[in-house]
């Protein structure tokens, strides 16, 4: 069908959320994810199971929400800014591939991956997104059920 001349065609369906609380998080990956599949209560029960819980060589990778000190030269400053970091799996290998450093830094295995994010989530105010599959957050099972 054609439209009419002059017509302007008519803008996509965007999925968006307004912030509401201080739900960002699970306000911007309902919004990447372009519907609502998380909730502050699912995002909630992720943060309370033990890290031992994830099953992570089903997730892709780990992006984590830091406090970083602020300094001038040698001087540190008492602001906090935030930093993102990712973490990623390479044939059978994590490393820290935060930006900030001058290369990759190997955490190891999944023992080193674990207590890497048990030292970040013991510094406080730190938050952890999980980058899984479709099909691994439908079923949830970036969770282990042993």
């Amino acid at each position: 069908m054609s439209q009419a001349p002059g017509a302007q065609p008519s803008p996509p369906s965007v999925y968006h959320e307004r912030q509401r609380l201080e739900l960002c998080a699970v306000h911007a990956l309902n919004n990447v994810l372009q519907q609502q599949l998380f909730s502050q209560e699912a995002a909630d029960e992720i943060c309370k199971r033990p890290l031992s819980q994830l099953a992570l060589p089903r997730v892709l990778g780990l992006i984590l929400n830091l406090p970083s000190p602020v300094s001038l030269g040698l001087l540190s400053l008492p602001l906090r800014r935030r930093h993102w970091v990712a973490l990623r799996q390479v044939d059978g290998v994590y490393y820290n591939l935060d930006s900030k450093l001058q290369a990759p830094e190997v955490l190891g295995n999944e023992d080193g991956v674990r207590a890497f994010l048990a030292a970040a989530l013991a510094q406080g105010l730190c938050e952890v997104l999980l980058v899984v599959t479709k099909e691994v957050e439908e079923k949830g099972s970036w969770l282990r059920t042993d």
